[in-house]
């Protein structure tokens, strides 16, 4: 454990970042998973809903930093090509 007053303030600091990014993580792998589920089920409307849920929760992981934002854009894109080629 730290020593010093500012090492034990940055180790709360991380825990909760920690907690934090967890958080997002998991939020972006169900929200991904909603949206392949939905293009295996080939139900356009579902997919379309989750895409647009997907969009914002990736968009908001990468403005925050948790996630690369090409790393979000790259799944945007995958997801929008699975979801249009339902058309």
């Amino acid at each position: 454990m730290a020593n010093h007053k500012s090492a034990e303030k940055r180790h709360r600091q991380s825990l909760k970042r920690r907690g934090r990014n967890r958080a997002v993580k998991t939020r972006i792998k169900n929200v991904v998973k909603s949206v392949r589920e939905a293009v295996q089920g080939k139900d356009k409307e579902a997919a379309v809903a989750a895409l647009k849920d997907a969009t914002k929760v990736l968009d908001r992981a990468a403005t925050k930093k948790v996630v690369h934002w090409r790393h979000a854009s790259r799944s945007i894109s995958r997801l929008s090509k699975a979801v249009n080629a339902l058309g």
